[in-house]
């Protein structure tokens, strides 16, 4: 067992806790943290301007824990991005304050950094708090027609395939090399919440390299337990990031092919919507509208950091739209044999 780090040394891993309003959800979190069976590590939990309480009258557990308090709501983005800037840590592990860990977390993210040690991003297998037989996501997919979800939520964990390749790690329990994210500029603030994991994972494969997502580093999540699965606020920044995330990515050679396919997407999801979340999604296209050429400009700084290849990138993207309704995968092998999952 690795000794317990101190406040005056440089730990192994910084764990960031990005909390708002985490309520009965947030203790228990810390809790399962600090039971883990790697103990070099800090834990900052950054209060985005809670008020609920639950942040007050957090108990820590020992020296490894602090909390940071920026004195606004920075979103999911700006709290992950200013805690990895404070770090002095060569690995940041992003943690949503809904989960719970399980006890060796931390050492099977480790493991994965050993097996594949050019990879900048790995992924948790996130199965769901209240039924952890039940997948809640093994890494994020990207459809190339500008869809994300989390591969293989709602299936049976006998389905979680072996460790590999995935487009990128879901935010909510994900392992970055520290310094190789803040040099990709770590996650897009204008995104402020959802979808920043994804861009990334974007930013990560155009450098040429990939996304692991490892089978023995166990999370329970209870998927946006602080947020609301489908409220407004869910709902309005899902989409208008979703929708920033295809212009900003989408190789130039693919757009004309793509963006019809793109817009099909959205007004078949505003069709079927019922009145209230039309309103939402309304909300969220104008947002997106009015904020898509600043993404645009974004594409130029993109090709400074290009170095690999489209297809490659290609590759990684789902293109079967029956993928889409079933929530399916598609992880590839990287250093061993990984099976697919449809």
């Amino acid at each position: 067992m690795t000794p317990a780090s101190s406040p005056r040394t440089s730990p192994k891993i910084t764990v960031i806790i990005v909390a708002y309003n985490s309520g009965d959800f947030l203790q228990p979190c810390v809790d399962a943290l600090a039971k883990q069976s790697f103990t070099d590590f800090e834990a900052v939990i950054v209060d985005n301007a809670s008020t609920d309480g639950a942040v007050e009258t957090l108990d820590l557990p020992d020296a490894r824990f602090r909390i940071d308090r920026p004195g606004a709501n920075l979103g999911f983005a700006g709290g992950n991005n200013r805690a990895a800037r404070e770090s002095r840590a060569p690995w940041i592990a992003l943690l949503n304050p809904d989960t719970r860990v399980a006890p060796n977390w931390l050492d099977a993210l480790l493991d994965g950094a050993r097996r594949w040690p050019d990879c900048p991003a790995f992924g948790s297998t996130q199965l769901r708090l209240d039924d952890p037989d039940i997948l809640d996501g093994a890494g994020d997919v990207w459809y190339a027609g500008g869809v994300a979800w989390r591969a293989l939520e709602g299936r049976p964990l006998k389905d979680n395939p072996p460790a590999g390749e995935t487009f990128a790690p879901c935010g909510a329990a994900a392992f970055y090399d520290r310094e190789r994210f803040l040099e990709l500029g770590g996650f897009d603030e204008s995104f402020f919440c959802y979808c920043e994991d994804v861009d990334y994972g974007f930013r990560v494969r155009l450098t040429g390299q990939v996304c692991i997502q490892l089978t023995d580093a166990i999370v329970y999540h209870a998927g946006s337990g602080t947020t609301g699965r489908h409220s407004e606020f869910t709902l309005f920044h899902g989409h208008r990031n979703r929708i920033w995330v295809f212009f900003k990515n989408t190789p130039t050679a693919l757009l004309p092919v793509l963006t019809p396919v793109h817009l099909a997407i959205n007004l078949y999801l505003y069709l079927r919507a019922d009145t209230e979340r039309r309103g939402y999604l309304k909300r969220a296209y104008g947002a997106a509208w009015q904020g898509l050429s600043a993404v645009m400009r974004q594409r130029k700084g993109l090709r400074a950091i290009r170095t690999g290849s489209v297809l490659s990138l290609m590759r990684a993207m789902i293109w079967s739209p029956v993928l889409v309704t079933r929530r399916g995968a598609k992880l590839t092998g990287k250093g061993e044999r990984v099976s697919s999952r449809d």
